[in-house]
């Protein structure tokens, strides 16, 4: 990635990094196994991408009335077999772990959509961006999710 010079290491940033500003900490919350609502610390540090921010928004209002099948369409990669996304609306329905698994993922794009718990974004966040953030409902927990926009559509990467 190249060293950084004095003044982006004291600014704390670098192309393609945004960091969080530590003078505007909040919180929201979610709910937790138990029913308590949990507060997930924000940065916030959401995305500068309005076309990713509203994917994220997408994801979040198909979650929000739990519609898995719609989420999965609209948040696997572009060139994902038919199969395998039928596979992973499986992992999220019907497989053991749908639940857990299901719970999680809300959880993670609802924090991304708010920037929640965020600690960096890597990438453009025209063509991709990976986002770097504490899990809202895993204390200890350090997660990445990446995003690309392939023709103008966000989509999960890898």
């Amino acid at each position: 990635m190249g060293k950084k010079s004095k003044a982006e290491r004291k600014a704390g940033k670098s192309k393609g990094v945004a960091k969080p500003s530590s003078s505007s900490q909040a919180s929201f919350f979610l709910p937790s196994d138990d029913g308590a609502a949990a507060a997930v610390p924000t940065g916030p540090l959401p995305t500068s991408s309005p076309t990713l921010q509203a994917k994220l928004d997408q994801l979040v209002a198909l979650a929000a009335s739990n519609d898995r099948a719609g989420f999965v369409t609209a948040f696997v990669p572009l060139d994902l077999s038919p199969e395998d996304a039928l596979g992973y609306l499986g992992d999220l329905t019907t497989a053991e772990e749908a639940e857990g698994q299901w719970t999680n993922l809300v959880a993670e794009m609802t924090a991304l959509r708010a920037g929640a718990g965020v600690t960096r974004i890597e990438g453009d966040q025209a063509t991709s961006a990976r986002f770097f953030f504490q899990h809202p409902l895993l204390p200890g927990c350090d997660r990445e999710v990446a995003f690309t926009c392939v023709g103008g559509e966000w989509r999960a990467d890898g």
